[in-house]
């Protein structure tokens, strides 16, 4: 175990990184009572979760990949179907108008 005091921690804390890195404890004090242990973390997933636990019976349609075909793709960016009425982009015409509420100087 190594113990060290604050300062000496502030300026070997890449080196007693690299301690922790091989196994050991280090234990910082201050005014030579512990106060604090540095300690390695617990190694992390790297490779993708399997989510087949939570949803055992979907699939994917190869589909899913394929690009999108060119009229979709301009009903996506603004367009409209032949036929069809854009209904929610203008504000209401009904009930009563508000006035601003703001005092004129």
């Amino acid at each position: 175990m190594i113990m060290v005091n604050i300062a000496d921690a502030k300026a070997r804390l890449s080196e007693l990184i690299e301690s922790v890195d091989r196994g050991e404890e280090v234990v910082i004090c201050k005014h030579n009572r512990p106060v604090a242990e540095l300690r390695a973390m617990p190694a992390s997933r790297v490779g993708p979760r399997d989510l087949t636990p939570i949803f055992p019976d979907w699939t994917i349609d190869r589909a899913f990949f394929e690009p999108l075909p060119a009229d979709e793709i301009a009903l996506w960016e603004g367009g409209t179907l032949p036929g069809a009425t854009r209904v929610a982009e203008d504000s209401p015409a009904y009930g009563p108008q508000r006035k601003s509420r703001r005092k004129q100087r």
